[in-house]
């Protein structure tokens, strides 16, 4: 494509939008990348595949892609070159910031810094925290907003039971926040919605309380972002951190954005170029180095340039479809997936908030007499629906959703022990913007067949997995 100086930006942040889906239209599934896939049977035949895992990755929008495929022609160092190509590609890469910053109502003082991901921006968010600061995090959470606080060794943790309702968790966090000595930094952690039940949490009452005992609080929003719109400022949170490859955007990039201070203040969590300003020799043989005190300061190195592009293109795609109507669309979907299950009393959907709670397009739930991964291999081998099964990164939360009453084995073994032993995981469905009602409607009908009628074939366990044993039928 030929374009001039002054349009190069503007013609490769506008490729895609052509079809991408006007906001009118927005309750039809946006088109995404895999959605013509075909998938072989087991039992023979193939058939369209039906992705069902969008917690884990969602899959790229048409529009990201279409993006990111008219900027490749032009990429080029960022913030080191003289060159066309490197004045556009940093000038790309520094819009993409201001994009990712209005999607997310960044106050103006607020930083984005761009990482590789959330589990990436919660441990750079570890390693800024001024010493001995207190962090306050509920058992519930994925473990990259669970395990990243031990790690420094000069924090004090808290880990909060699982509460029973919204109200419960926050009034569980006043009271460790209140009984806190002695009083100084503290953090609180929490999820937007469970990557597990999908449940949203009540965000902005726990900012309040955090704030109210001179605390700041980080939101991950790996699960909240992709399906509802996160306000910064309107939440009152200090922070937020979320992954590109959860919001329709691939490359391995994501963000942590929020107040810039504590940022500041701290050593660069990678040392390198891009990070220092300047860098001179003392006069005892050493080298003094002057850090930035921009984003870039915990940006070292050269920046994931097409990852940051494709987050930012995300953001611009979701904003045009309009949120009001992608949740409204979503919503459909929970609604015919919860309704579909709750025709299978041998099925059991776990919750921490209870059936009237509001979530996100996530459900995970356990079959009474099947093994969790023998579920989720023959739904994939018999029907091509793909979800995912085991304990979702977030062990503690699992287990006590699961409580005493774990799944009784199928026919493979429990994936955490021998042939015959229980097992304590659990099956996820998670859909989004990207989903046709074909895929929810035929993966509740396939629970409905399996639950009923067994499996059409036979598996068996190889390293610890269930996978279809391709030498016999069932």
């Amino acid at each position: 494509m030929s374009v001039r100086p002054d349009t190069a930006l503007a013609t490769a942040d506008a490729a895609g939008t052509a079809d991408a889906d006007p906001a009118g239209t927005a309750a039809a599934p946006l088109p995404v990348l895999g959605r013509d896939v075909r998938v072989p049977l087991v039992t023979g035949g193939e058939v369209t595949y039906a992705a069902l895992d969008y917690a884990a990755s969602a899959p790229a929008l048409q529009r990201v892609w279409d993006d990111v495929a008219a900027y490749a022609p032009y990429y080029g160092s960022v913030h080191r070159g003289a060159g066309y190509l490197s004045q556009l590609s940093t000038d790309l890469f520094e819009n993409s910031r201001k994009t990712v910053a209005e999607f997310l109502g960044c106050r103006e003082a607020d930083q984005v810094v761009f990482t590789r991901s959330t589990t990436d921006s919660l441990n750079l968010l570890a390693r800024v925290l001024p010493a001995d600061t207190r962090v306050f995090v509920f058992e519930t959470e994925h473990h990259a907003s669970l395990l990243p606080w031990e790690q420094r060794g000069d924090l004090t943790v808290t880990y909060l039971d699982a509460p029973s309702t919204p109200r419960q968790a926050v009034d569980t966090l006043e009271k460790a926040l209140a009984a806190r000595e002695p009083y100084g930094p503290a953090l609180v952690c929490v999820t937007g919605a469970s990557n597990v039940t999908g449940e949203l949490w009540p965000v902005r009452e726990l900012a309040a309380a955090a704030h109210a005992h001179g605390a700041r609080i980080v939101l991950d929003a790996a699960q909240l972002a992709p399906h509802h719109p996160v306000d910064i400022a309107g939440l009152d949170v200090d922070w937020v951190a979320f992954s590109g490859h959860k919001l329709y955007a691939p490359f391995g990039a994501g963000v942590l954005a929020g107040r810039a201070d504590w940022l500041q203040a701290a050593e660069p969590y990678l040392a390198g170029g891009g990070a220092s300003r300047t860098v001179a020799r003392r006069e005892d043989g050493g080298v003094a180095v002057e850090w930035h005190t921009t984003a870039a300061r915990h940006e070292a190195g050269s920046p994931n340039v097409i990852g940051a592009y494709a987050i930012a293109s995300a953001c611009r795609a979701l904003t045009e479809a309009g949120f009001d109507a992608l949740v409204a669309r979503e919503r459909e979907l929970i609604a015919k997936v919860r309704a579909g299950l709750a025709e299978v009393p041998q099925v059991k959907v776990l919750s921490l908030f209870g059936d009237e709670a509001d979530r996100v397009g996530v459900l995970s739930f356990v079959v009474e007499g099947w093994n969790s991964s023998h579920f989720a291999a023959a739904l994939s081998a018999e029907y091509g629906i793909g979800v995912r099964d085991g304990l979702f990164c977030a062990h503690p939360l699992v287990r006590t959703l699961l409580g005493s009453d774990p799944q009784d084995p199928g026919a493979c073994g429990a994936p955490e022990g021998a042939p015959g032993e229980r097992s304590l995981n659990a099956i996820r469905v998670s859909f989004g913007a990207g989903t046709p009602d074909e895929h929810v409607e035929r993966f509740v009908g396939a629970v409905k067949e399996l639950v009923t009628d067994g499996a059409r074939w036979s598996y068996r366990t190889e390293e610890g997995r269930c996978v279809p044993d391709r030498d016999a039928a069932a």
